[in-house]
């Protein structure tokens, strides 16, 4: 067998259908858009149009409110947390912070903190310094010996009415 010699099996590719090439071809003339109007033309853009209708998206009910400025969290497991560990990519001796977790790959960037997450097991003693963590994660590393440093948050003050 040579290189000349090679061929698609049978019915393996088909030549593309050529629009408004006369017709001959079943799709001259209108090249299967039918006649006029805005869907005939090139560049036609009404995704969510219905005729003048109100649209259905306008027609559901809207529902809660979406924070425009909310945190964005990098979030880590204890069980990735550990297999850094187990790799030698984090010593565990040292506080473990978001500059060590981005230097060892565990997270890609800090966004606007980290958040601590109880998402598998942890068997190091580790003192971690993250902007939150769940409870549940916050128990799992204190069972171990560990310690979570967490930002202090001061409550805001009472305005008093009148």
């Amino acid at each position: 067998m040579r290189l000349n010699e090679l061929v698609d099996n049978q019915g393996a590719s088909r030549t593309a259908k050529r629009f408004g090439r006369g017709p001959g071809s079943g799709k001259g003339k209108t090249a299967g858009r039918g006649v006029k109007g805005q869907k005939s033309r090139s560049g036609v853009a009404i995704k969510g149009f219905e005729g003048g209708q109100m649209p259905l998206h306008m027609r559901l009910p809207k529902r809660g409110f979406n924070k425009p400025n909310r945190a964005k969290w990098a979030e880590v497991n204890l069980g990735r947390l550990q297999t850094a560990i187990d790799d030698k990519k984090i010593d565990a001796k040292k506080m473990i912070d978001a500059k060590v977790l981005v230097a060892s790959g565990v997270i890609r960037r800090e966004l606007d903190g980290v958040r601590l997450l109880a998402k598998g097991e942890l068997k190091t003693k580790v003192e971690i310094s993250v902007a939150g963590a769940s409870a549940a994660a916050i128990a799992a590393v204190e069972k171990t010996g560990g310690k979570v440093v967490l930002p202090k948050v001061e409550p805001e003050p009472v305005k008093e009415k009148g």
